[in-house]
Formats: C-alpha cells, structure tokens, sequence
C-alpha cells in the first residue's frame, strides 16, 4: 500500500514539471471573417516548428486566421495543408521563428486504460489553462479506428488541445463536440495525425467557400458527433447523426456504413441491410461494408445472402477473422457442416484465441461424430476459457470416444464449476454406469431427481433398463 501511495506523489511532483514544459507547446486559434471581425477561439499544439494541429470545426468559417503563443505573441496562420474530417483535424502552415515554436513529440501506438494524462487548452481565452485526468477507455469503432475517451474536462475553447501522458508525448487531440445540447468530450489518437496527407497550401477562403458548397463537410460534420455518441454507446443518437450525414451526401459510404452498424446494434435489420447495402454498393472493395451486410442478412435469416456477403469481405480481406467465424455461423444453419468447420478452422489461425470459434469447431466436430478430434479441440479450449461449459464439452466428447476414465474427471470439474448443470451430471452418471459403479451414478440421479430436473428421467431409463 505504502507503494502506491509513494508511486501517485512522485507522479504528482512530476506533474507542475511536466505541464512546464508542455504549456509552450500549446497555441491559441483565433478566426475571424471576411470583415476582420471574430468568430471563434480554439485551441491546437506545435507537431513542428511551422506546423499546427487543431480541430477542423475551429477553422471551418474563417477568413483569417492567428495562433497566440503562451508569451503573447501572435502569428498570422498561412493556410490549411491537410484535412481529416471524419476525425476532425486540420493540419495548419504558420509563418513565425523557429525560436518561438516547440513541437510536441506524437505517439503513434494506443495509451494504456488508466494511464495518466494532461489536457493544455484555451477554454475562453484562458490560455495555457491545464486539466488533468486519465485515460478512461480506448475504443475500436468499427469502420473508423480507436476513440480514447479521457476523463480531463474539455472546455468551449479547448478543441484541438493535446492530450500529452506523462513522457510529455501526445497521445491524442481533444475533441469538443456539440449535438443536441450535450457536450461530448473525447480525443482522436495521435496516429491519426500521422496518417494526414499533406497537399498543396489552401487559403482559409478557399477552404470556407468549398466547405460551403460542398456537401461532404457538413456530413462529414455530423458523422464526427455520431462518433462521439458511437464512443459512448448510445447508438440511437448515434444512428440519428450517422443517417443524417448520408441524407446530406448520399455518396458518403462510411455515413452509410456507421449507420447501418447502429441499428444492427439497435437490432433494426431491417434498416440496417438498407444503409449497409448501400455503404457495399458505394465502397464495393471494403470488406466491412460486407460484413455488415451479412451480419444483418443473418440476423433475418437470409443464410445464402450473409454466406455470399462474408465470402465477398473473405476475398477482399483474407485476414477478416471476422468474416471467416461469421461465415462459419452461417455454414452452420445451412447445414453445411464440412464447410463450416473449415471456416472455424481458418479463424483460429488468424486469431488463435477466438474462444467462440474454438468452441463452434468443437460442438461442429461432435456433431459430426468426430470425437476424439472434438475433444481435442476443447481441450485446447480449456487455456483460454477454464469454465463449466468448456470442461462438461471435454468430458462429453471423450465418453462419446469411449475415453470412460478420461471423461470422469472433467465431467466432475464441470459440475463443481456450476452444480446446476444438469447436462454435465447426467453424463457424469452415464460414464459412472459404464466403469460399473452403480452406487455414483445413482447419487447424481438423486441430485437430479431433488432439482427436478429433465435430466432425471433421462438418467432414470438407463439405470433401470
């Protein structure tokens, strides 16, 4: 205990040291109009000594456009070099002395949940004003990447703040979203900003008129709170954004796409084949999009269009672990058992510890009658799921391969794991009947009897034949 006391004071004497030396790092964003006057403020950081990250929402109406340094310099921003408007990023060309800019090293792998963090940003006008807290969860959104959510306040003023661990590296951008009254606070990972693709220089003005015209930017303004509602789960309001963001630009798959993944989640499949046939019809090569539609083609029984969806995202992505277990699920309610367990199969050796497909593979080899190659199968099972279910599977299949002693002790793990699982009893009792002790199989008879269990009678006929 002494440890960890001792371990959170020297993190919190490091930390007026570390916000120190970040501080200047961070910038001020001011814009302003056609007519010189004031828009809004933001906030963003140096990633060099002529470059500047910040929100795209900050710049999105500006004519013009400042950073303000922590010492109260200001400099002109020249224009826009790059552009991510699903993550809400802008990549900035400033003009000014190498001097006065202190580029923030970027992580580019995730944080670890828990780890510690600081948040340097403007909130009205405060500048070099400091929150600190931790990262509370990195989520993978289908279709887009990780989200990190963080627990230090972003305020009005703060988007485009780094989010900086404790090694002072960036481990993402702070994100200030605004839908429906709420405020939804989260960062884009750093690696984000280094997959940017840097183009020639665009003027503010040229950039203000595009977006204006240009349907993808406000859809693209729309799909970015629907991730910030995605992040917290909340795939109704999600749904909503994400929809709305396809209606505003129709050819925008990844809208398409989000969309349909939330109300397959809200279990509307209906509407969820609709926008992902259509994010499939307008992004043809990417496997997701097929997926979703077979995950909802599933989930309405249409079995040879899911099998035919998963078989598409296979040969775009043979990696798509994903694809291979779902189209094995599909393999299975068609009743196409070789074929189903060769999907199983293929799973396994993309994601080794894909417990579900270990499982399928196992329970497709018993009803096969495979037994022993079954009971291999679940024994491999018992590293990465040592449960009830997994031991009563093990035990079940070698009874069936005539393995009588072997089957005794996991049957007996089985049931010491979960006294109610009847089914693991009854063939418990069957492989005591079959090693002749009569005496065994006659208690778990009583125990089933006393739960009132089916099982029961089934045990019954056999111990009185």
């Amino acid at each position: 205990m002494t440890l960890v006391v001792a371990g959170a004071a020297r993190s919190q004497d490091f930390l007026p040291e570390l916000v120190k030396r970040i501080k200047p790092s961070a910038v001020a964003i001011e814009t302003f109009d056609a007519k010189d006057n004031p828009i809004s403020r933001g906030s963003g950081f140096f990633i060099a000594f002529d470059r500047v990250i910040t929100n795209r929402h900050v710049i999105e109406k500006a004519a013009r456009v400042e950073v303000h340094l922590l010492s109260g310099k200001k400099f002109a921003v020249k224009g826009i070099l790059a552009l991510d408007g699903e993550a809400d990023l802008a990549l900035l060309s400033v003009d000014l002395p190498r001097i006065d800019a202190k580029p923030l090293p970027i992580l580019k792998t995730a944080p670890q949940e828990g780890e510690s963090v600081v948040v340097v940003g403007n909130p009205f006008g405060l500048e070099g004003s400091v929150s600190n807290g931790i990262v509370s969860a990195v989520r993978e959104i289908s279709g887009y990447g990780r989200i990190i959510q963080i627990t230090a306040p972003i305020s009005p003023g703060s988007s485009g703040s780094p989010v900086v661990n404790m090694a002072g590296q960036v481990i993402g951008v702070a994100t200030l979203q605004a839908a429906e009254g709420q405020s939804l606070n989260f960062a884009v990972p750093a690696e984000r900003i280094s997959q940017l693709k840097v183009g020639e220089l665009q003027t503010f003005m040229s950039f203000s008129s595009e977006a204006q015209r240009n349907k993808r930017s406000a859809a693209e303004r729309l799909y970015s709170q629907g991730l910030a509602q995605l992040s917290r789960d909340d795939f109704t309001r999600a749904a909503a954004l994400f929809e709305k963001a396809a209606e505003t630009d129709p050819t925008y798959a990844e809208a398409w796409y989000q969309t349909g993944y939330c109300y397959g989640a809200l279990d509307k499949h209906i509407d969820a084949l609709k926008a992902s046939r259509q994010a499939a019809k307008l992004r043809p090569d990417w496997a997701a999009a097929h997926i979703n539609v077979g995950t909802s083609s599933y989930a309405l029984a249409m079995y040879k269009e899911a099998a035919d969806s998963f078989r598409q995202a296979i040969r775009i992505d043979e990696s798509s672990w994903e694809a291979q277990y779902s189209l094995g699920l599909v393999l299975g309610k068609l009743t196409r058992t070789d074929e189903e367990i060769l999907a199983y199969r293929r799973t396994i050796a993309l994601k080794p510890d894909h417990v579900n497909a270990i499982e399928k593979l196992g329970l497709a080899l018993f009803k096969q009658k495979r037994y022993a190659d079954a009971a291999a199968t679940f024994e491999s099972l018992k590293i990465y799921r040592p449960d009830a279910r997994t031991y009563g599977n093990l035990g079940e299949s070698l009874l069936e391969a005539g393995k009588i002693e072997e089957s005794v002790e996991p049957l007996n793990t089985a049931v010491s794991y979960n006294q109610d699982f009847d089914k693991a009893r009854y063939n418990l009792a069957r492989a005591y009947l079959k090693l002749g002790n009569r005496d065994m199989a006659q208690t778990q008879y009583e125990i089933l009897k006393n739960a009132k269990s089916d099982w029961a009678d089934r045990l019954y006929v056999l111990l009185n034949p």
